[in-house]
């Protein structure tokens, strides 16, 4: 049951405090409190949603090399238990995501039902298999903001928007090349896909965000004389485009694992940390 919650993956959810971390509010113990809470109720909820997930892909997951191995495909985890599961794990969430007030309850809900929607025919829709992904990532975010609570700004929604669609994209290419070279049996989806759109997408994906980011970026004055919010630039550039040379060579399908494994990756993403808290600190 543990593996079918796929906790690996819930390190997506860390995305609940984007808005934490964005508001400045990491000196609040109270938003602390509620981000915290919110991370929690989202990976009950992506956890059920995997379960649904897997429990309708059960079939072809059986055909799939990898994917053959998860306890509901392959009949480790019964049907029934699975789904009896999900449901008290669903309700354990939603009680406490509507602890965390209605706007929050909503955002969890919305999230549910869209993710729910996916894993039944959103996923066989070209494009809208994508945008589904990408909005996931984005009431992720949402939630967070919810939560604390934190106004979140229009150019940072506009940073996670284009950031997921580029995530959802590149996990559509490594899925369609990995299926390219295994000449295997895959899904209908794929087929409508070709690795040129796709790499226009990501590109796209990649220049909105880079360019809504400068333009948070340096929306906010220098502290001090030091503009460090503009320094985070350099560190969030070289994420993306460290994350594109991946996927080019045919990663991508599994972004926890990229994130988890690639120290280039994670190494610009802790600069990027640091020079975010320097400028909390020299604001305080």
């Amino acid at each position: 049951m543990l593996t079918s919650l796929r906790p690996g993956q819930w390190t997506k959810n860390l995305l609940v405090f984007a808005g934490l971390l964005f508001g400045r509010r990491l000196d609040d113990p109270a938003a602390i409190v509620a981000a915290l809470a919110a991370f929690v109720v989202f990976c009950l909820l992506s956890g059920v949603v995997y379960i649904v997930n897997d429990i309708s892909d059960r079939d072809s997951d059986r055909r799939h090399p990898l994917k053959a191995r998860r306890p509901i495909a392959s009949g480790a985890l019964p049907v029934k238990t699975a789904a009896a599961a999900a449901v008290m794990i669903g309700a354990v969430a939603l009680a406490g995501a509507s602890a965390l007030g209605l706007r929050f309850l909503a955002v969890a809900v919305a999230y549910l039902i869209l993710q729910s929607l996916y894993s039944g025919p959103l996923k066989h829709i070209v494009i809208i298999d994508v945008l589904t992904l990408a909005i996931g990532f984005v009431l992720r975010a949402v939630a967070g903001g919810v939560a604390a609570p934190v106004t979140l700004s229009r150019w940072f929604l506009l940073v996670v928007t284009a950031s997921a669609v580029f995530v959802a994209a590149a996990k559509r290419y490594a899925e369609l090349r990995r299926a390219d070279r295994s000449e295997g049996r895959r899904r209908k989806v794929l087929d409508a896909y070709s690795p040129r759109a796709l790499e226009l997408i990501i590109a796209g994906a990649t220049a909105v965000a880079l360019l809504a980011y400068c333009m948070w970026a340096f929306s906010v004055p220098a502290v001090r004389g030091i503009p460090w919010r503009p320094l985070t630039i350099v560190p969030f550039a070289i994420c993306l485009l460290r994350y594109g040379e991946l996927v080019h060579r045919g990663d991508g399908e599994a972004p926890e694992e990229v994130l988890l494994s690639d120290r280039p990756l994670q190494l610009a993403g802790l600069v990027w940390l640091v020079l975010f808290a320097l400028e909390v600190h020299a604001a305080a």
